[in-house]
């Protein structure tokens, strides 16, 4: 398992880049605008951290602006704990037999998310290319939210 980012929701882009990169000292590594989703992810890295963020995709701090304003209460705003696995069925399956709920099941093969005993939301992704549907997984509904 491979640690590769922390996803915040912010409500000021410009404030918040000014605060993590020009103040904080951390780089941008990309930014992506989703056009349908009205949202735009932008990924930062320390300076030491520059190099394996680029090659590896972590670690890196994720910043999520929704473009509608939207009030982040009930931490809202912290949004999830991303790794890397090498196989999501097996990894979900080994959550689910320890009693873990898989709250958005891997059913495409590339993602999944579970909730820590906490309630903190954590995201799990396939390391390469999503794996083939595969069952139970793949007509199994979502649990709660994630």
């Amino acid at each position: 398992m491979q640690y590769l980012h922390t996803m915040i929701r912010i409500s000021d882009l410009d404030g918040s880049l000014n605060f993590y990169c020009s103040l904080l000292g951390l780089e941008e590594i990309s930014r992506r605008d989703h056009e349908t989703g009205r949202f735009t992810l932008v990924f930062l890295a320390a300076p030491a951290d520059r190099e394996r963020a680029l090659r590896d995709k972590a670690p890196m701090l994720e910043l999520t602006y929704n473009w509608d304003p939207e009030k982040y209460d009930d931490g809202r705003n912290f949004g999830h704990l991303a790794f890397r696995v090498d196989n999501i069925y097996e990894f979900c399956q080994r959550l689910q037999t320890g009693g873990v709920t898989i709250n958005r099941p891997p059913r495409d093969g590339r993602m999944a998310f579970v909730r820590s005993p906490d309630n903190i939301s954590i995201e799990l992704l396939q390391k390469g290319e999503p794996l083939p549907p595969r069952e139970p997984w793949a007509s199994m509904e979502n649990t709660g939210s994630w």
